[in-house]
């Protein structure tokens, strides 16, 4: 029998994400899920929410995704006080050439690191909309294209709401993901106490590895949008999405940007398995994670205590799996 050969060369592809994932491990304990979606996202070009109660590493993740990357990275504390100027930056008088200069905000980055995102007011989140939308930030009536790649990683804390305000749905909307955080399992825990005492307390992020330059990161990004998919998993792919939109226990579905953000990381998932074809596992596996923000409870289910999760995966068990 003649061995199966790719169509696509996933070599260097899965050499990078392997590479990337040891090097989050040195200093990331468990949370593989997480890692893996992060991954996703930055293969797939797409923002991400992270969420979770405060010290389950979630910012460091963030930290140590973005230095693997040789490229720039920003880390920005949301506050309520926060000014749109603040963060897209603002223009100076020049006195010696009787003009305005413009002094870029760490919004101009490749890598940007949005901590407690829900705390800013409506004008810096519209700011942040902009960029994170457009890949572009306008100031005064000037436009300034932001260089490739750009990258949003926020952070929430859904506990403690006072002093936050709502993220507006279309905002939500432009998050490829939305990782929920949990805690650690119980041997996590002992592993993470261990390199704690080992390190003495002292984790140095500047010991992170560059491992992938911006070019190399374009190039997987490219073989990603190669990976195959057959005609029958979009039409899954759409009828899952299409069953939020005439589902009763919902009060608001998906829209299409949905379906192509369940598409893309479908497909990067499918290439960090050294597959060139997606297949329905590599969606029912991205397909929590893109939804899960992206939908609003009726009234009824939210007086339940219904969460998004469950409407899902009842939504998952069914549709049925194309073969």
């Amino acid at each position: 029998m003649e061995e199966f050969k790719a169509r696509i060369d996933l070599s260097g592809f899965s050499q990078k994400v392997d590479e990337i994932k040891n090097e989050v491990a040195k200093f990331i304990v468990g949370q593989e899920q997480m890692a893996n979606l992060l991954l996703i996202a930055l293969i797939s070009d797409g923002h991400v929410l992270l969420e979770g109660v405060p010290g389950v590493a979630k910012t460091l993740a963030a930290r140590v995704l973005a230095r693997t990357i040789d490229t720039g990275f920003k880390r920005i504390q949301f506050t309520p006080d926060l000014l749109p100027s603040d963060i897209i930056g603002t223009s100076v008088f020049n006195m010696q050439e009787s003009a305005f200069t413009f002094h870029k905000g760490p919004l101009f980055s490749n890598v940007v690191l949005v901590d407690e995102i829900n705390r800013a007011p409506a004008k810096t989140q519209a700011a942040l909309f902009e960029a994170m939308e457009e890949r572009q930030i306008s100031v005064d009536g000037t436009t300034y294209p932001l260089k490739p790649p750009f990258i949003v990683l926020a952070t929430q804390n859904p506990i403690d709401l006072e002093g936050t305000y709502r993220l507006p749905e279309a905002q939500i909307d432009r998050f490829l993901f939305k990782i929920v955080v949990d805690y650690p399992k119980l041997d996590e825990e002992v592993e993470i106490l261990k390199k704690f005492h080992e390190r003495k307390g002292n984790v140095d992020i500047k010991k992170v590895k560059k491992i992938i330059s911006t070019k190399e990161l374009a190039e997987i990004r490219k073989v990603a949008t190669e990976i195959h998919v057959e005609d029958k998993l979009m039409e899954y792919i759409a009828t899952i999405v299409d069953r939020t939109r005439n589902n009763p226990d919902l009060y608001l579905g998906s829209s299409p940007r949905g379906s192509l953000a369940i598409l893309s990381a479908a497909k990067a998932f499918a290439a960090m398995n050294g597959r060139d074809f997606v297949s329905p596992d590599d969606i029912k596996y991205v397909v929590p994670h893109v939804l899960v923000h992206r939908l609003i409870l009726s009234p009824e289910k939210d007086i339940e205590g219904v969460g998004s999760d469950d409407i899902i995966s009842d939504i998952l068990s069914g549709v049925e799996i194309p073969r």
